[in-house]
């Protein structure tokens, strides 16, 4: 137990190195398999199962000690300080996915048709090809393959916008039941975040389907391709990860592990919700709208 004025130190862990591990193992089987190895998928899958270890322990252990009393204010303001900065890197990750599109978008695309460098006719328009079909390929002129038609923003973009947004709702009444207390209402309204997270996740699959399927728009068709795939695909991941934190939490809640003055796992899990909501905002104006 840890007295008034005392930090609470962890005994020495091995989860650290194991999260090293799952995640040069994740990072290079993701790259064997972009260079098309067979057995890149395997060693990407191992990666996962060892994240998927370490975050059970890792987690588990920090429960424990919190349920066992050994956190004060001082490791509650460290782990405040912990999300800051960790959001704070997250800003900086899709800042650097945004500067991306903004260049190609911006800068790259319009110089390259300037210099005609890449065929005869090519005129830098944003997206870089479409719509889909040999049909807009003059006789005379030589284009690579790979044309496509792009996403509609008022087709499942804009329901997905409307749930996300909703679900800042629904997280923010959990909120203020965390507050006064209101245990059902707490379960009741994280419930409903959850599983609007799911339905989100659920049609964003079904947006990709249909581009694959439908709309010839892969990863591999161009740089919008490319810069549209990386820029939902993450913040789909980051949805995931949002989803299965706040559902956890909620479990907690279940066991009667919070109370109205305690309950900062709920707190970041809220304050990552919130970020990756913006986030999806910024997306549907620059990619899909825009």
């Amino acid at each position: 137990m840890s007295e008034s004025g005392n930090y609470y130190v962890p005994h020495s862990s091995h989860w650290p190195i194991t999260a090293t591990i799952g995640l040069f193992t994740l990072a290079f089987g993701f790259a064997s398999l972009v260079n098309e190895l067979v057995i890149g998928k395997w060693i990407m899958f191992a990666g996962f199962g060892i994240l998927l270890y370490m975050m059970f322990g890792w987690f588990g252990t920090v429960i424990r000690e919190s349920e066992d009393g050994y956190y004060n204010g001082q490791v509650d303001l460290s782990f405040r300080m912990g999300m800051g900065w960790f959001i704070f890197s997250e800003v900086l990750f899709f800042a650097a996915f945004f500067g991306a599109l903004f260049y190609s978008r911006k800068l790259a695309v319009p110089w390259l048709a300037e210099a005609e460098l890449l065929w005869p006719g090519y005129d830098g328009g944003w997206p870089t090809a479409g719509p889909s079909g040999p049909e807009v390929i003059a006789p005379d002129t030589h284009a690579p393959d790979g044309y496509f038609s792009t996403i509609g923003a008022w087709g499942l973009p804009m329901w997905n916008t409307i749930i996300l947004l909703s679900s800042s709702v629904t997280c923010t009444f959990a909120h203020w039941a965390f507050v006064k207390g209101q245990r059902g209402r707490i379960i009741f309204w994280m419930a409903i975040t959850v599983a609007l997270g799911c339905m989100f996740l659920f049609f964003q699959a079904s947006e990709y389907y249909e581009a694959y399927t439908a709309y010839g728009l892969t990863l591999g068709t161009g740089i919008y391709g490319s810069t549209f795939f990386m820029l939902t695909g993450f913040h789909g991941l980051h949805v995931t990860i949002g989803t299965i934190i706040l559902f956890i939490v909620m479990l907690r809640v279940i066991r009667g592990h919070f109370t109205e003055e305690n309950h900062f796992a709920f707190e970041a899990a809220a304050w990552y919700w919130h970020f990756v909501d913006t986030v999806w905002l910024l997306l549907f104006v620059f990619v899909y709208v825009f």
